[in-house]
């Protein structure tokens, strides 16, 4: 497979990789950063699949069904037609918690004549480190392995577990389905069953994108990166996921391979903002709850990422028996750049918990440690900002004074005095002004090159930076202040390529990136947008559209020359960016109606 060519479904603690074909190629259980227990998406041989063959007579068509995270995959001779509804449960109990499953439910739908198909069934527990096999029981087929740990997976089926384990043909006559689970089943499953799940699943979803509000553009676009990124969230902890896979390279055949399966503070917190604004507030308070629970003590500095389930240490080892992704080792585990300084970090958490308390202030339990959060974070700013870091793009190479890093340090403290205006602190107020001024004067005098006319990438460089595009929406610097105009102007000339943008092109630890990062482009899109270049900035996000792939899904980069996907997938960094750019020029479309209307 050429591109990304997958669908992503889960339930909020796991979640798995579908093929436009229908093959289960990845999925992790019981959680999202489990051991996979399908991994054909590394290696080829060993990683493990689910496969549903056909004859080449066959067409197949995938899209999901409208506003949920259920896939469908349509079979059609002409005569012969069936389709697979792949989801992972997710409902309401009635206890007011959900019921959500480590299990992949993959529902065979009848739909016409006699469809003919084969299975093959062949999960590799543990990332295929050690031999798993498969044994037929009365009920169900298990598989295992103990080389590495012991491990157990199971399969249910309508369908005769011989045949199916054998890859006979099977002729469909009715529904039927194949449950794979984590755990071993108390009741016996059954097809009515399952089509229960099916509909409670449904359900689920529909009610879910119903919460938000309706866009006069860009509508299916919005809510499909919007259950994206609810797809991504972690229901246990509130944690948000940057992606659901790890080492999907950034360039094919290169090492810039990076496990994806953590909470990145900024991330999660860019994520949570934009999730907020589509009307989701339960999962913007869980995760402010995730924050509340890791909050160091006032002293210790606040880590860049964390487990989903609040772990802090996250080594990182490379699984050297995968192939990789195409042949990109290494594949890794863990993410060793959770050590890492991140100065920007504390700026993004007080701008999300400024937002919640602007629009939940009355529906927040936690306010007197919000406020606690707040002088913290002020302090760890005041004490560490003239620090170096590692910044944005987390360089492994030695610390700079990023000038993304500095802008959200003024950040943290414009929204702390915000906040403190909230409460009637005007002590505070009057102390950290005079702190808030000082970043702003130091960051307007060491991150402004005058020979380039623009803000750079670090104090004293030459370099330019996608990530000083956001100076404007953190409210730094108004969208059409001369110094962002040619800012903005100075990174099309230099970052642009065809349409799609580098991060940077000064070289890192690994050379000079040759792919686009998406996020960047979305960046350069609203900027456009800003500073009064609507129609340019429509066209340019009309194009960048048409480069997700079947089911409207980024991973976090495109490949410059073939624009087809790279990198970690889905991710949710680009599915927040896009829904950002559409509410932007949806509202503007909106207002522009209205306008003609009175006219």
């Amino acid at each position: 497979m050429d591109n990304l060519d997958y669908g992503i479904i889960g339930n909020c603690r796991s979640a798995a990789l579908i093929s436009k074909t229908g093959s289960l190629d990845w999925c992790c259980l019981p959680e999202f950063d489990s051991p996979s227990v399908f991994a054909k998406l590394l290696d080829e041989k060993k990683g493990g699949s689910f496969e549903i063959k056909t004859g080449p007579e066959y067409k197949i068509n995938q899209e999901y069904h409208r506003n949920t995270a259920i896939l469908v995959t349509r079979y059609s001779d002409g005569d012969n037609i069936f389709e697979i509804h792949d989801f992972m449960p997710r409902h309401h109990k009635p206890n007011g918690k959900y019921n959500a499953p480590p299990e992949v439910v993959r529902y065979i739908k009848y739909v016409s004549g006699e469809p003919r198909f084969s299975v093959y069934y062949d999960p590799r527990l543990e990332y295929g480190m050690g031999l798993t096999t498969h044994h037929v029981k009365a009920n169900y087929v298990v598989s295992l392995t103990h080389k590495q740990k012991f491990d157990t997976l199971f399969l249910y089926t309508s369908f005769n577990k011989n045949t199916v384990m054998d890859g006979g043909e099977i002729m469909l006559k009715e529904d039927g389905f194949f449950l794979v689970c984590y755990n071993e089943k108390i009741l016996k499953p059954s097809v009515d069953r399952m089509a229960l799940e099916l509909e409670r699943t449904k359900v689920y979803w529909l009610d879910w994108v119903a919460k938000g509000p309706t866009y006069k553009q860009f509508n299916d676009e919005i809510v499909r990166s919007g259950i994206t990124l609810k797809l991504l969230t972690y229901d246990k902890t509130g944690a948000v996921l940057a992606a659901a896979t790890t080492s999907l390279p950034e360039t094919i055949g290169e090492v810039r391979n990076w496990d994806y399966r953590f909470c990145w503070i900024r991330d999660a917190s860019m994520v949570i903002k934009v999730v907020s604004e589509l009307g989701h507030k339960n999962s913007a308070k869980r995760y402010l709850q995730f924050i509340i629970d890791l909050m160091p003590d006032k002293d210790e500095k606040l880590q860049i990422m964390y487990g989903i389930n609040k772990e802090k240490t996250l080594t990182e080892r490379t699984l050297d028996h995968l192939e990789g992704y195409q042949g990109s080792k290494p594949v890794r585990v863990g993410n060793a750049a959770y050590k890492q300084r991140q100065n920007d970090i504390y700026g993004i958490l007080m701008d999300v918990i400024y937002e919640q308390l602007m629009k939940f202030s009355n529906d927040i339990e936690n306010v007197e440690e919000l406020w606690s959060i707040t002088k913290g974070i002020v302090w760890i700013v005041a004490k560490h900002w003239k620090e170096p870091d590692k910044g944005i793009w987390e360089f492994r190479g030695e610390d700079r004074h990023f000038t993304f890093s500095k802008v959200l340090c003024w950040v943290a403290l414009d929204r702390a005095i915000k906040v403190a205006k909230m409460f009637g602190k005007h002590r505070k107020i009057e102390k950290w002004s005079v702190l808030e001024q000082e970043i702003k004067r130091d960051i307007h005098q060491n991150a402004w090159n005058k020979d380039i006319n623009a803000f750079v990438q670090s104090y004293g460089s030459k370099h330019l930076d996608a990530s000083v595009l956001l100076m404007e929406p953190y409210g730094f610097i108004h969208a059409k202040d001369p110094k962002y105009v040619s800012t903005v102007r100075a990174i099309e000339e230099n970052l642009s390529n065809d349409g799609l943008l580098y991060r940077y092109k000064n070289e890192d630890d690994f050379g000079l990136p040759s792919s686009s990062f998406t996020i960047c482009t979305f960046w350069f899109i609203n900027s456009l947008f800003k500073i009064g270049e609507e129609e340019k900035a429509l066209k340019l996000f009309e194009r960048l559209l048409g480069y997700s792939n079947h089911l409207g899904l980024f991973s976090e980069d495109i490949d410059f020359k073939t624009k087809r996907l790279l990198g970690n997938f889905p991710q949710a960094y680009s599915h927040l960016a896009l829904i950002e750019c559409a509410i932007n020029f949806s509202k503007k479309m909106s207002e522009e109606r209205i306008l003609e209307s009175i006219g």
